[in-house]
């Protein structure tokens, strides 16, 4: 019976891309929680698959010369919150550097959660999953919520500084389509720049 369990894991497993990380609960339904452990336990002792933390794992991605690589943080703090069927959304200063507004790469892999603060430490990096309350989780998940975030971090008091001509020209049609439909549940002061961005 174990084996059998073994076998489905490693399959569910072998069918997605390395670099995936994982908790055993995307297993739940090949067996009990016991034996899920058992066959994920088997697995890292084979190498098929690594232990980045209690109850997080990961199928390792291998690079010909440099050898296994670091794990996704975003991949990490995604696994976290799934085991609590929660969603992340990057800090304001992470979705400022991927919307180019500052060149500044934020050192903390910083994540907010309607579910639990968790802080993952794996290698010499860490992830951090901070709860914060649903209304700051605005399009978690999507570009539309990055574009939120990064006007969210100016704050009221910088809400001038926003430079809501540069996102205009950067964003696709189909982004601002989606922060337009946000931007009622967004902070009343934000409203002026998000309608600026997706005019």
């Amino acid at each position: 019976m174990t084996i059998n369990i073994t076998k489905a894991v490693r399959k569910r497993i072998r069918a997605r891309k390395p670099g995936w990380v994982f908790t055993p609960r995307e297993f739940v339904r090949l067996g009990t929680r016991a034996a899920i452990d058992q066959a994920l336990s088997r697995l890292q002792r084979r190498g098929e698959i690594r232990r980045l933390a209690r109850g997080v794992y990961e199928l390792p991605r291998i690079h010909p010369r440099i050898g296994t690589l670091a794990p996704s943080p975003e991949s990490v703090a995604q696994a976290v919150a799934a085991r609590t069927h929660s969603h992340i959304l990057v800090s304001g200063a992470k979705a400022l550097n991927l919307l180019g507004l500052s060149t500044q790469v934020p050192v903390q892999n910083l994540y907010l959660t309607e579910g639990p603060s968790r802080t993952v430490k794996i290698g010499n990096q860490t992830v951090t999953l901070k709860h914060v309350a649903p209304s700051k989780m605005l399009g978690a998940g999507t570009e539309a919520g990055i574009v939120l975030q990064a006007v969210r971090s100016y704050g009221q008091k910088r809400v001038h500084e926003i430079p809501v001509r540069a996102l205009a020209e950067k964003l696709p049609r189909t982004v601002k389509s989606a922060v337009r439909r946000l931007t009622a549940a967004a902070p009343a002061w934000a409203h002026p720049a998000l309608q600026q961005i997706t005019a």
